[in-house]
């Protein structure tokens, strides 16, 4: 399985992986969220597309991501059975914080008709054990039999390109990039957002 981002996530230290998740939910104005067993740090764009990390006590990560606009997005096809396929091979730990939980900005649920019971929607469904990142069972079978892109079509690159996983990632960095995406209006309205970049990253220090 080749892929960039992949490779460069699972380089990356978990300590280093979940800082990097902390500075940019704070960045996004994401509100950080408790769920028994875990702590819950997010990405939007504001566009339908997310990210979603839950960092177990045990060490455990569920990473899950959504492309509105991709094949993978199974919310808008209402299928419950093959939603929860996508969490196939991941330890019912992790799949219990998505499970009959509240939806939220980035996750919605999806509900099964004849139980009532509810899982929060994800076109990629990645999981680490402690020592290593895994794809999903369920995702990967679901990409080779239908001859998906896993990683294009899950949103996976997009959607993680804000860590900057084996990239330099400072708020120099990241005052940069929004100036390339048209953020300021002038250089001195870009001078005047690093002081807060600054004081988000020393926040997570």
């Amino acid at each position: 399985m080749s892929n960039a981002m992949w490779d460069a996530l699972a380089a990356t230290p978990l300590p280093e992986v979940r800082r990097r998740a902390a500075i940019v939910d704070d960045l996004a104005e994401v509100e950080p969220v408790t769920v028994t067993g875990a702590r819950r740090l997010a990405w939007n764009d504001r566009g339908g597309q997310s990210a979603v990390w839950y960092f177990a006590e045990d060490g455990h990560v569920l990473l899950l991501t959504f492309d509105h606009e991709s094949d993978l997005n199974l919310y808008a096809e209402e299928d419950f059975a093959l939603q929860e396929s996508f969490y196939g091979g991941v330890p019912e730990s992790l799949v219990a914080l998505v499970r009959d939980r509240p939806e939220n900005y980035e996750s919605l649920n999806l509900t099964d008709s004849a139980t009532g019971r509810t899982i929060h929607h994800a076109g990629g469904v990645f999981w680490y054990d402690g020592t290593r990142w895994h794809v999903s069972d369920g995702l990967g079978e679901y990409c080779r039999r239908e001859d998906a892109d896993l990683f294009g079509e899950s949103g996976f690159d997009y959607c993680l390109d804000a860590y900057r996983f084996g990239q330099a990632f400072t708020p120099e960095t990241v005052v940069e990039i929004r100036d390339e995406d048209g953020r300021y209006e002038d250089e001195k309205e870009k001078e005047a957002d690093l002081p807060g970049v600054h004081e988000v990253f020393t926040r997570h220090g």
